[in-house]
């Protein structure tokens, strides 16, 4: 159980909030920045890498549950609602898949993944960083 926490963990690590847009709008929320995580055990960079979007790990605090520095996401994701994508989220490290989802709020962003057709969530909140 401690692993499958890990490994939630690390999915949700893919924190994005962009300024919420207009149910109209066509394009789907930007969640390229830095993110830490709610519990601040960890920091992300989410930027696009080719079609796909990559979250990587930028600095963790503990790294006892096994979370480390440059462990990555690759998430394709397609805007499902004005303030919503989701799409599926690949870890590398560990060989696995997970639906994802990320609502984007304009005071930070709520990510929830899952495992096993949906039936084990976590939902993990984030916050914006400033540019360095």
């Amino acid at each position: 159980m401690a692993r499958l926490g890990l490994v939630l963990s690390l999915l949700l690590v893919c924190g994005f909030a962009a300024p919420e847009r207009p149910a109209a709008a066509s394009v789907a929320p930007d969640p390229s920045g830095v993110w830490q995580r709610g519990d601040g055990n960890a920091k992300v960079r989410i930027a696009p890498c080719g079609s796909d979007v990559c979250a990587i790990n930028t600095w963790i605090k503990d790294t006892s549950s096994g979370e480390a520095v440059g462990d990555r996401l690759v998430m394709k994701l397609t805007q499902s609602t004005g303030n919503v994508l989701a799409g599926t989220a690949y870890d590398p490290k560990r060989g696995r898949t997970y639906s994802i989802t990320l609502t984007i709020e304009t005071t930070g962003l709520t990510t929830k993944g899952c495992i096993l057709y949906g039936l084990l969530c976590r939902s993990v909140t984030w916050s914006r960083l400033p540019q360095s």
